[in-house]
């Protein structure tokens, strides 16, 4: 069963909700510091987010209760054309909400609303030890048809 939710462009009283749920995770836990106040890091982060015209840090809420978030990054490339692209990252669902249909919605906001900037490509990544994710994302469509690389910094 799936509940309408609605969405809308997250604000710095959205911040420690958003980084609750990104900690709220086996890997998570592991690179997130959720703690009161939380480390300036993350607000200088979503300052640079909101002042970015291609980044969008999305929340989705059920009545006032945030459920859900993502960011969503536009970019121009050359390639195709010069085509734009949407980057999908930092998904996550509340736990109350899990298994309810909110991870769909929040996927698909995110594909209208690449449709909707002209892009012509939505990709995402996600950590090949989320099987669970993994499959989730194949179920909506999405194909693993590139090997993605990292260099830690």
């Amino acid at each position: 069963m799936t509940e309408a939710i609605r969405f809308r462009l997250a604000t710095r009283e959205d911040l420690n909700q958003i980084v609750e749920m990104l900690a709220n995770d086996p890997l998570g836990s592991q690179r997130e510091l959720y703690e009161h106040p939380l480390p300036s890091s993350y607000i200088e982060a979503f300052h640079a987010i909101s002042m970015d015209p291609n980044n969008e840090l999305v929340v989705a809420c059920i009545e006032h209760e945030i459920v859900g978030v993502q960011q969503i990054t536009f970019t121009p490339y050359i390639t195709y054309q010069g085509g734009w692209r949407a980057t999908i990252e930092g998904i996550r669902t509340s736990p109350s909400v899990r298994g309810r249909g909110i991870g769909t919605q929040l996927i698909e906001w995110a594909i209208q609303r690449a449709k909707d900037r002209g892009c012509h490509l939505v990709q995402l990544t996600t950590d090949k030890k989320r099987t669970d994710a993994l499959r989730f994302y194949e179920r909506l469509g999405f194909v693993a048809s590139h090997e993605g690389m990292k260099l830690k910094l």
